[in-house]
């Protein structure tokens, strides 16, 4: 959070040296003058991190993958993850990216052993 505030404040000062010159689009990421980085740009940046943190080989790509596991293994809605990655329908989200994990399956497990359970008053 405390460098989301930071990035915030560099933005601000962005804008004002910019002036007239600024598009204010609402992006959290931008250049110097207010629009989207560069794709070169996101993808040096990316590239010199993960390997600042010892993972070269990741893929930008693998981001997308990490945040949809990540999104459904925390219980997030699948029409929620599908309308954010830009899929047409849930089931290609599933499909693609509902990997049935053991942690998801003693979750469910104990879900529904909860609910029976609750409803036969054992």
């Amino acid at each position: 959070l405390n460098i989301l505030r930071e990035h915030k404040r560099k933005q601000s000062e962005w804008r004002l040296l910019a002036g007239s010159a600024w598009h204010d689009g609402g992006f959290v990421f931008t250049n110097e003058l207010g629009v989207h980085p560069a794709r070169e740009t996101v993808y040096h940046g990316f590239k010199r991190i993960v390997k600042q943190i010892g993972l070269s080989g990741t893929r930008f790509h693998d981001l997308r993958h990490s945040y949809a596991v990540a999104a459904l293994q925390s219980g997030d809605n699948v029409k929620t993850v599908q309308q954010n990655l830009g899929h047409h329908t849930a089931s290609f989200t599933l499909d693609v990216y509902g990997h049935v994990t053991e942690r998801m399956q003693n979750e469910s497990a104990a879900r529904m052993e909860a609910y029976i359970k609750s409803i036969s008053n054992l």
